[in-house]
């Protein structure tokens, strides 16, 4: 077997010889690095070799025929050939098919070694490949032994065969004779892999006819019968209708049908003919038709789930308030760094298919050394959520943070937003919890959809932690690690013993936080907007029933 690096080559080896610790591939079986070279070996090597060998520099030829003394290093080596003549060179590639003859002559009165080699079918040619001056007698024993040796390697291997010698001392060696050389090992039989292969290919091409030809049937079925195709943002959403109903519905998209007109479109009146049913239809105007699309399926896709949101069990929500408070611990803590998320929010909450909680959108996140005092930076967050002393500071901190993350927690309990907009007063949810605490009907503020589905020892954790969190002093807000203690029961909560210093004023206090960022109560009665983020980046906002 010859493969990258490795040789097959008649060689002569010391009497009694030991092979034991030789390596493999480069060293054939006969050699390892720490023997490589030394003149102790006593050997004489002729290799044919089917890759750039063991040196590049003497066997710079991938196909290549050398002459080695004591080691893997050649003293000589030509590319594979043979001479016609004494001029004209021909190519032999060893790795063909076609069976190779060679010779290794050695005269003991010149002390010179000629190597020749030809196609089997060729004579010896009168010129050698290879001649060089060696004193064999001062390389090897008395005892000797002649053979062949050969090594794979791990890469690409090829099989070579040894079909015939003949060797003799003190004279020429006797011809062989070509009619009794055994024939070439066939290749082995893979007829079972072809049938394999064939039944494969058929099966394939069969199937896939098959597909070709349905695919044709639909196309075909979709062009006579004018098919619409779906969408993907619409499997979920509202029914589509075609455009000459909507335009029939619209009576042509008559001005006197308009009753409104966005950023993107114009919307209009319509009576459906088949149903009667009065519609509004919005028609998309926008100089970026890709972009107007984008809005359009947007809006189409928030209008379709709203109607069937998912309402999410005790358990869940439950995990996901620890979810996020363990997240808000590596940020705050086990990081490298300390980093300040500054938009802790329900709808910044991620959740995958297992119901497991991420903190998103960091966009407004700062990173501080670990003992660094956090930086006055201006104003950003979403109303609600945003700590009194920040809007009087400016700085953000953990502390900012729990306080964000002690509204998350009553939002999840009670399902509504931390401030909701009625026309006549502005409803603070951390107040209205106050209202049934001190009322000593807490559990009132709890999301009715949870229908006491829940287990009341938590449900009192949560809120109570919740307004500790959201507490108006920095001070006495919890890190997130005691928060964490907390929801593992691994600490009791403490007792709440002067409510106003959770309540009082409250609403007094966000309402002057708006003003100082520089909203009025009339820029926040609009029924389509529920929350508000100010400063340099802006967040979404809720629905007026919570999730």
């Amino acid at each position: 077997m010859l493969t990258e690096g490795d040789m097959a080559l008649p060689s002569y080896y010391p009497h009694q010889h030991n092979f034991s610790g030789h390596k493999g591939g480069q060293y054939l079986g006969i050699l390892n690095p720490s023997n490589d070279g030394k003149s102790s070996n006593h050997l004489f090597i002729v290799e044919f070799d089917t890759v750039t060998g063991y040196n590049e520099t003497s066997d710079r030829y991938g196909n290549h025929i050398g002459i080695n003394v004591d080691g893997m290093n050649s003293i000589v080596s030509e590319s594979a050939s043979y001479y016609k003549g004494t001029q004209k060179k021909e190519d032999v590639d060893l790795e063909e098919k076609e069976p190779i003859q060679a010779w290794i002559d050695y005269d003991g009165l010149a002390k010179q070694v000629n190597v020749t080699v030809s196609p089997l079918s060729v004579s010896k040619p009168i010129k050698p490949l290879i001649s060089i001056f060696i004193d064999l007698p001062s390389v090897m024993k008395d005892y000797m032994y002649a053979g062949f040796s050969a090594a794979t390697g791990e890469k690409k291997a090829s099989s070579h065969f040894i079909l015939g010698w003949s060797l003799k001392l003190n004279g020429v060696s006797d011809p062989l004779d070509v009619s009794h050389f055994s024939p070439i090992p066939a290749e082995k039989s893979s007829s079972s892999q072809n049938k394999l292969k064939r039944a494969l290919i058929v099966t394939f091409s069969v199937v896939l006819f098959i597909l070709l030809l349905a695919l044709l049937s639909i196309f075909v079925y979709r062009k006579v019968m004018k098919f619409e195709v779906l969408e993907d943002w619409e499997l979920d959403c509202p029914h589509r209708f075609r455009y000459k109903d909507l335009h029939v519905a619209t009576r042509g998209f008559k001005e006197s049908e308009i009753i409104g007109v966005g950023g993107f479109g114009t919307v209009y009146k319509g009576v459906l003919r088949a149903t009667g049913a009065v519609v509004a239809v919005k028609k998309i105007i926008s100089n970026d038709t890709l972009k107007g699309t984008r809005e359009f399926a947007a809006e189409i896709e928030s209008l379709g789930s709203s109607k069937k949101g998912t309402v999410l069990s005790w358990e869940q929500r439950f995990n996901i308030i620890k979810g996020i408070a363990s997240g808000l611990l590596y940020l705050h803590e086990e990081w490298e760094k300390v980093v300040i998320h500054r938009d802790v929010k329900s709808s910044n909450v991620l959740i995958d298919g297992d119901m497991n909680a991420r903190l998103g959108d960091f966009g407004l996140a700062r990173l501080y050394d670990h003992g660094q005092n956090s930086h006055t930076t201006n104003v950003v967050g979403t109303i609600g959520y945003i700590a009194p002393e920040l809007t009087r500071t400016g700085k953000a901190s953990k502390s900012t943070d729990v306080f964000a993350y002690g509204i998350l927690l009553l939002e999840v309990a009670c399902g509504r937003t931390p401030v909701v907009y009625e026309p006549d007063r502005n409803v603070i949810l951390v107040d209205r919890i106050l209202d049934c605490l001190q009322m000593s009907n807490i559990f009132d503020a709890v999301d009715p959809k949870l229908e006491s589905t829940y287990t009341i020892e938590e449900m009192e954790l949560v809120l109570g932690l919740g307004l500790l969190c959201s507490h108006r002093k920095p001070e006495a807000r919890p890190t997130m690690r005691q928060v964490i203690r907390y929801l593992n029961r691994d600490e009791i909560l403490p007792v709440f013993d002067n409510l106003n210093s959770f309540g009082s004023k409250r609403v007094d206090q966000i309402r002057s936080r708006f003003m100082a960022l520089g909203l009025k109560d009339n820029s926040i009665t609009t029924s389509s907007i529920h929350s508000f983020s100010v400063g340099e980046m802006s967040s979404s906002s809720f629905e007026s029933t919570g999730r």
